[in-house]
């Protein structure tokens, strides 16, 4: 099979990440016997630097003529620290999901037996967690309608969804429901805003087409408090942009590490497979990241966009493999910590020999 593969490191500890992960893809091709062709391309801070925008015309021709993204992360804090800035790397991920078409962000949230101790729950609270938190990604406040007025000292930003929008996004839900435990969750804020009265609205007329799911509604705040509560109770969060923006982060942390799992943004174009975790300049080029979650959106990437289950499940099977032989990078070691680079080199090893 023949797999033509963007590659977008990014920013930050992003290329040391993405190398690690391009060499699990690599050894899988390899293994496989698929035909692999790839192109790097620029988006982020260093895309401003070189080219003086976030997400260059030139990336997104080669995001299009692709078949997925494997991307790094994008971030620096020359711009967080320049509020006024009129050119941020925030903007490039912004403009990406929305040129691709990339409406849902899908973030699976599992726990791995060797690191339960490393969550901030309770083993009891924890252990079996598996959910799949689907985010509206296009649409919500962060890209409605904003500004200044009042000579710059009244701030707005406008929160709009269309009907269309949160159908298809609760489409997704519902069949990734239908394909794992046939439960549901709708998060909303329907006791306050607009917005989020659509959305139930909507839900609600959706639910009769899929009797075999179980739909629930949620207030973000109580979905907050719950996934802390009883992680274990959740099968498919389906929410819109900021909510599932914050929850997500949220989710992950229970895990022991931002530094485990992957995502996925799918929609009209191209698909985007990324880690969840940001730039963490502060460990750029230092060889300490943690690759596992960019590792593990390779093997996303293998199972949604190429539909090849096989090849993913070799990739987490060299990923579980790794953490528990302890071969992991120093955010989640207990003694000896290996460098970014040699986690790659032993995962890529692993699926080269089994």
């Amino acid at each position: 099979m023949k797999l033509n593969l963007a590659v977008l490191p990014g920013d930050g500890i992003g290329p040391e990440i993405v190398e690690q992960a391009m060499k699990a893809v690599k050894a899988v091709a390899n293994k496989f016997k698929h035909e692999l062709t790839y192109e790097y391309g620029l988006t982020g801070a260093i895309a401003i630097d070189e080219v003086g925008e976030p997400y260059p015309e030139k990336t997104h021709e080669l995001c299009m003529n692709s078949d997925a993204v494997l991307f790094g992360a994008i971030g620096d804090p020359r711009f967080d620290n320049d509020p006024k800035a009129k050119v941020r790397p925030e903007q490039g991920l912004l403009l990406m999901r929305k040129k691709l078409g990339l409406y849902a962000n899908i973030r699976p949230v599992e726990t791995f037996d060797s690191l339960l101790h490393k969550s901030p729950l309770r083993r009891e609270l924890v252990e079996g967690a598996d959910f799949v938190a689907i985010r509206e990604l296009t649409g919500g406040i962060y890209f409605g309608e904003k500004g200044r007025k009042d000579n710059g000292n009244t701030a707005f930003d406008t929160c709009t969804y269309t009907r269309e929008e949160i159908e298809r996004i609760l489409k997704l839900g519902y069949d990734f429901a239908m394909k794992r435990n046939k439960k549901l969750t709708v998060v909303d804020k329907a006791n306050v805003l607009e917005s989020s009265r659509l959305w139930r609205e909507v839900a609600q007329e959706m639910a009769p087409s899929y009797p075999e799911v179980k739909t629930e509604y949620m207030f973000v705040d109580n979905a907050a408090m719950q996934i802390i509560q009883w992680p274990k109770n959740f099968d498919v969060m389906v929410t819109e942009n900021m909510f599932g923006d914050i929850l997500t982060d949220e989710a992950s942390v229970i895990t022991g590490s931002l530094g485990l799992l992957p995502s996925a943004s799918v929609g009209i174009h191209t698909s985007v497979f990324e880690p969840i975790h940001g730039s963490y300049p502060q460990a750029a080029g230092k060889d300490i990241a943690n690759p596992i979650a960019t590792i593990l959106s390779a093997a996303m990437m293998f199972e949604y966009a190429f539909n090849l289950p096989e090849e993913g499940k070799l990739i987490r099977e060299a990923v579980a493999a790794s953490m528990a032989e302890k071969y992991v990078t120093e955010d989640i070691a207990e003694g000896q910590a290996y460098k970014t680079s040699q986690v790659g080199d032993w995962i890529a090893n692993y699926i080269e020999q089994n």
